[in-house]
């Protein structure tokens, strides 16, 4: 059976095919949030872009999400308050998770960058407890930072 990071090692180029050479950011974020999704399996797999001050939802693949996400507010806006990667093993223990889904167990939360400035967040649910781990994080930096 393939491993998590033998997974990620394959996506990568995949990712970086799908993003080189196109200009519009909601295109790829699209790609990239389909390939994951398809790839991993995940309940839900997308971005929220920061529009106005705020996490506005942004192309995903699952099921229906919430749509406005404050600054600072559950762990998307954690992930753009405090500028890094998320991982939470058990959503119920987070303090301020906002529950878009009862389904969503576990969670990862990955910023995305232009420059100094916090543009987005690639948002992963698992309906499973501690699907997400240090490997998910570093390769899930690699793929937002070929945006």
């Amino acid at each position: 059976m393939e491993t998590k990071q033998t997974q990620y090692e394959r996506l990568l180029p995949q990712v970086r095919t799908l993003c080189e050479g196109e200009s519009d950011m909601i295109a790829k974020m699209a790609n990239v949030s389909a390939l994951l999704h398809a790839e991993f399996g995940f309940w839900w797999t997308g971005f929220y872009r920061v529009v106005d001050d705020e996490l506005l939802l942004g192309p995903f693949q699952g099921p229906l999400a919430c749509v406005h996400i404050a600054y600072g507010r559950g762990v998307c806006g954690t992930a753009w308050k405090e500028r890094r990667t998320v991982v939470v093993p058990d959503v119920e223990e987070f303090p301020g998770h906002i529950a878009c889904s009862s389904e969503s167990r576990s969670e990862i939360v990955v910023p995305v960058f232009e420059g100094d400035s916090v543009v987005a967040v690639l948002d992963i649910d698992s309906r499973e407890l501690g699907t997400f781990d240090e490997v998910d994080a570093r390769y899930l930096e690699q793929v937002v930072a070929l945006l």
